[in-house]
């Protein structure tokens, strides 16, 4: 995997950083326990929870076919439950997800980071495929409100990331060209869409999270935000 030495010498200064909310700020592991209970105890499928939900969430945008994002993820914890020959119902669902998803603690690094990007002059807006209403309850939570600029969430256009539309609208809500804006995200799938729409990106290489390696390289590939404020602060003050 690249690592910082081989980051694009030639980015810009980003005007804005967009930042991706779940598992890029935010940890999922405090989902294991309840999602794991409605699931007869497997703790092991919590991802593939994750990412069935984030498979259908892009079915319903080729499909033309909009559903709220916390409806995509009652259905896809139904369908991991069916695979263990469980049937669980919408409010069990609801009940394994909802209040663990709005209370998701940052990772240990987001808050010093976040903090160091913003005294450093950077825009910081959140770009994710949750709800208006969800994302902001999180960062409440989370205590991340007061780093973020701007929060854009895709229930405004009802297209979701990676789709290079989601990209698009997020970069016209800002005003500013694609070389002028960074995508952060500890998804593969994300940093390709934003690249492919003519973003900077930069990989956070969070545990188990790994590139899509048919895109794009990304500008940057790094372990954690410590190492990309330290990168992009380095850079501004050059």
């Amino acid at each position: 995997m690249p690592n910082i030495s081989q980051a694009n010498s030639k980015v810009e200064r980003p005007e804005v950083i967009f930042f991706d909310v779940n598992e890029t700020l935010l940890d999922l592991e405090s989902m294991n326990k309840p999602v794991s209970q409605v699931l007869g105890g497997d703790e092991s499928l919590l991802p593939l929870w994750f990412s069935t939900m984030l498979h259908h969430s892009l079915v319903t945008t080729v499909s033309g076919n909009y559903q709220d994002f916390g409806k995509i993820g009652v259905a896809a914890l139904q369908m991991v439950a069916k695979n263990k020959g469980l049937t669980i119902t919408d409010s069990q669902a609801k009940q394994a997800i909802v209040p663990a998803l709005l209370s998701l603690p940052p990772h240990k690094d987001v808050i010093p980071a976040l903090k160091r990007l913003k005294q450093a002059g950077f825009k910081l807006v959140s770009l994710t495929n949750s709800s208006n209403a969800g994302v902001k309850a999180q960062f409440e939570n989370a205590g991340l409100i007061t780093y973020f600029d701007q929060r854009l969430s895709i229930e405004d256009i009802k297209v979701y990331k990676p789709d290079l539309r989601a990209y698009e609208w997020a970069l016209q809500q800002l005003n500013i060209r694609p070389d002028q804006a960074l995508m952060v995200a500890a998804h593969g799938w994300d940093v390709a869409g934003a690249k492919a729409a003519g973003m900077h990106t930069a990989f956070i290489a969070r545990p188990q999270k790994q590139l899509y390696p048919l895109a794009k390289t990304p500008d940057y590939v790094l372990p954690d935000l410590t190492s990309l404020a330290d990168e992009l602060i380095t850079s501004r003050n050059k």
